[in-house]
């Protein structure tokens, strides 16, 4: 998975059961549409990697994400939904965080994700942050902007749930290719 100059950027969502459906499937579909090669892995261990996501959709994995852990990514993506806190238990996703973070790669959460993932691993640095509403007052030790939408930290993207996440994709390809690429897959989807 690791690029090679010339191959698509690669991208990894997580995905449990309880997890978000359009925070999943809208930012993952942006990102294809920008020429990222996505990767949607399995956590908790399900049968042929499929989840239930938050609202009853089944959903296959490519892969379970202890397959993912010896291979690098250009991103990482937590979805949000209250399938959250199977991310924040998954040890493989968080030690693949972890050196994504210290490698200087992007990594990022939309909706419960930065409070419930990304704090209190402590992947999330002074600055501004964003989260679901109700999650605001667990952004701690961040810049928390309840009025903004997509927030880049550095390397670290997060967003505000479900309404977001195609704005949060077009930022996510903005940032692995251009500002031009983004703008094309906006207007691709009347955006």
């Amino acid at each position: 998975m690791s690029t090679v100059e010339g191959d698509p950027r690669a991208v990894l969502i997580p995905i449990a059961d309880g997890t978000e459906e359009i925070e999943a499937i809208a930012v993952a579909d942006v990102l294809t549409r920008g020429g990222m090669k996505v990767t949607l892995a399995s956590v908790g261990r399900k049968l042929q990697n499929v989840v239930t996501m938050s609202q009853g959709t089944k959903v296959q994995g490519d892969m379970a994400i202890e397959a993912c852990e010896d291979l690098s990514f250009d991103l990482i993506m937590c979805p949000g939904g209250p399938g959250t806190q199977h991310l924040h238990d998954s040890a493989e996703l968080i030690t693949m965080l972890q050196k994504q973070k210290r490698q200087g790669r992007y990594y990022g959460g939309i909706c419960a994700a930065p409070a419930v993932v990304l704090i209190p691993h402590g992947l999330l640095d002074a600055g501004p942050a964003k989260t679901y509403p109700s999650y605001g007052s667990k952004m701690t030790g961040v810049d928390y902007k309840p009025d903004e939408r997509v927030v880049v930290n550095g390397k670290c993207v997060t967003s505000q749930g479900p309404g977001t996440a195609i704005e949060m994709g077009l930022k996510m390809v903005e940032l692995l290719d251009s500002e031009e690429k983004a703008k094309s897959v906006a207007q691709a989807l009347v955006a």
